[in-house]
């Protein structure tokens, strides 16, 4: 090893996916070269107004972009790739390798973003080594998760192995027949690995996480049991789920609808790749399964957490356009909700009861197993490895705590590891690790309906609006300072208990008062007409928003509009100049017609 090498430290810095669960982004540094892994997204929640999508800070990319050399995607859910479409409009990834079905689901988002020429996918196969920069070497490990396709990673660096899980659990009879590949991650143990950086998700729970060929005949109990129409929703990103799901319809001869953009992608993806096998007749569009009789359709969506614009939470507030519940029809929720989702799956299920469905959800149903280990799995990914160091990764506060208390349990001394949060700088060499700084770790809102980024302060005034209403003031001001006309005031959302005309009467002397005291201080030189408006505008607002807090006690966002004499005359001339026109027009019909 180079003198300089053993002089620098490895970064670690995760910039989502700590202390929550989504948005997982992790940043590798060395020296002056970084890789990436993964970069996703994460849900708003009830108080984000008119935001789509949450992704992390990404100042610190930005300002580094020259050291990016390329990313490493682990698997292909939302929350590790959602998020790269919208990052490649903001700085260059070289080169993205990922797994097959990954970078199928990705190449499609980034040619409808339009950003495909931003980078290059390459696919990558078990065992695969991919060289990345001159510091990093990437080796891809199968292991079992809910989606097909899904890796652990041994990053090689000058230091030594740092191995991260990705998400995981250990399955022995995977639906797919790709069995985890633990031989590598031994053979890594017994060479040395520096880190090991773990999903904690499960953490809390003891045991092992079951297999997801466990969840068959509790499905097909259910399917045996309907008699109308089926609704199944779950993950579209689930490949085995829905494997199994497709299975049992064509054991149950139901034909079968897919309703969701994300679900018929991903299994176009997956029928494509083979990880999804099934004949095409099985497969029916919405208006032919009309026509069949309800104990022969199965009907498999979007919106297992409820989510605004999902298939099935439009289903249930009666507003999607082709579909709607009927008395006798069952819907299985195969899926847990992730945390923050309670609320919004406990009402979709709400609503759909009191259309009459039969809705099976809930742990006790055993229609849904979770994609992530357990402790004993956790046990047994420190066994394999023997890590060094040690990284509770992937999961929120509690969960990390968790998983480093089992850590220490498989002896792992409690200084050799630490808890982070997102923005954390680890600096590891290969005889400490530590946290040494911090860099911004906040969010970044996403309105996808315009394609732009959502300010903290347009957020929060949006909270405002939702919570507190809007109070719009119109007002007009001659050259001394003095009002033209009585203000006008509308209040949207405002509960007050003044009469509107009580309401104007105090507006007109509160803003009298305000123009009296400090119209001067807006007057910028000897003529009359060298007045800073724009500054007597955003007073204006102010001060009226602070009488207004006072005086209703509440906190409307308040709008003013301010109408001074420049204005009024270049209004007066166009007024003008339209009834002139009007004339010469009239004049010229009335010469035309003799």
């Amino acid at each position: 090893m180079a003198k300089n090498e053993a002089n620098s430290a490895l970064k670690i810095i995760p910039l989502g996916g700590l202390h929550e669960i989504g948005k997982n982004t992790c940043v590798f540094e060395y020296e002056d070269e970084i890789i990436l892994l993964d970069a996703g997204l994460a849900f708003p929640t009830e108080a984000m107004h008119g935001v789509n999508i949450v992704l992390p800070d990404t100042t610190y990319l930005r300002e580094n972009r020259h050291k990016i050399k390329g990313m490493i995607v682990t698997h292909g859910h939302e929350d590790h790739i959602g998020g790269i479409a919208f990052h490649l409009k903001q700085f260059d990834i070289p080169v993205i390798y990922g797994p097959r079905l990954a970078m199928a689901m990705l190449e499609g988002k980034l040619e409808e973003a339009g950003v495909r020429d931003r980078t290059e996918l390459r696919t990558v196969l078990p065992r695969d080594v991919v060289r990345i920069g001159t510091a990093f070497f990437v080796e891809y490990i199968r292991n079992t998760h809910s989606i097909a396709d899904s890796f652990t990673v041994a990053i090689h660096t000058p230091l030594g192995v740092v191995i991260h899980t990705g998400d995981f659990k250990i399955d022995h009879t995977p639906v797919d027949g790709e069995m985890f590949d633990l031989q590598r991650l031994a053979e890594h143990g017994e060479k040395g690995v520096l880190c090991l950086l773990s999903d904690s998700t499960n953490a809390e729970v003891p045991g092992f996480t079951p297999s997801e060929r466990s969840v068959y005949p509790n499905l097909d109990r259910v399917f045996s049991q309907a008699k109308g129409r089926l609704f199944v929703t779950t993950f579209a990103s689930s490949v085995h789920r829905i494997n199994l799901v497709l299975q049992l319809a064509k054991k149950h001869n139901r034909a079968v609808s897919v309703v969701g953009r994300s679900m018929l992608n991903l299994i176009a993806h997956a029928r494509n790749l083979g990880y999804i096998k099934c004949e095409d007749s099985l497969f029916q569009p919405l208006h032919t399964i009309r026509g069949l009789p309800d104990e022969n359709v199965l009907i498999l969506t979007t919106g297992s957490q409820g989510e605004r614009m999902a298939a099935m939470t439009r289903i249930a507030n009666k507003e999607h356009p082709h579909i709607k519940i009927r008395e006798g029809d069952t819907v299985v929720f195969s899926a847990n909700p992730i945390p923050g989702n309670t609320i919004a799956v406990v009402n979709t299920i709400d609503k759909l009861m009191i259309q009459g469905a039969n809705v099976v959800y809930g742990r006790d149903k055993g229609v849904h197993v979770s994609g992530h280990g357990c402790q004993e799995e956790q046990k047994l990914m420190i066994a394999l490895t023997r890590p060094k160091f040690f990284v509770p990764f992937h999961g929120e506060h509690r969960m990390l705590v968790k998983h480093s208390e089992t850590a220490q349990s498989m002896g792992i001394p409690k200084e050799n590891m630490v808890i982070i949060q997102n923005g954390d700088v680890i600096e590891l060499t290969e005889n400490s690790i530590s946290v040494a700084a911090k860099v911004p770790s906040g969010i970044e809102l996403v309105d996808t309906t315009s394609s732009g980024m959502v300010s903290s302060k347009v957020l929060h005034e949006r909270q405002r609006m939702a919570s507190e209403g809007l109070a719009t003031i119109a007002v007009a001001v001659d050259w001394n300072g003095k009002l033209l006309a009585k203000p006008d005031i509308h209040l949207q959302g405002v509960v007050t208990s003044i009469e509107k005309s009580l309401m104007l009467k105090w507006l007109q002397q509160r803003i009298e008062e305000i123009l009296s005291v400090r119209w001067l201080e807006f007057v910028t030189g000897k003529d009359t007409d060298d007045i800073d408006w724009g500054g007597l505008q955003e007073m204006l607002e102010k001060e009226l928003a602070r009488s207004l807090r006072r005086e209703l006690q509440c906190q409307p966002s308040v709008t003013l509009l301010l109408q001074y004499p420049d204005q009024q005359q270049a209004q007066a001339q166009a007024q003008a100049a339209k009834v002139s026109d009007g004339r010469r027009r009239r004049t010229r019909s009335t010469a035309v017609a003799s």
